[in-house]
């Protein structure tokens, strides 16, 4: 395997757990549980 290749794979694994943790930190971030808006629209009950 040539240089060139291996650090085409290193940078692919690099990006991939990069955006592997934005993604798991973004899920984590989120509240649990009910979210209430009251807006212009009137109100928006979701459930998390």
């Amino acid at each position: 395997m040539n240089r060139n290749a291996l650090y085409m794979v290193i940078g692919g694994l690099a990006v991939l757990v990069v955006v592997l943790g934005i993604y798991v930190y973004d899920k984590e971030s989120k509240p649990d549980g009910v979210e209430l808006k009251i807006g212009q629209g009137g109100i928006s009950i979701q459930e998390n």
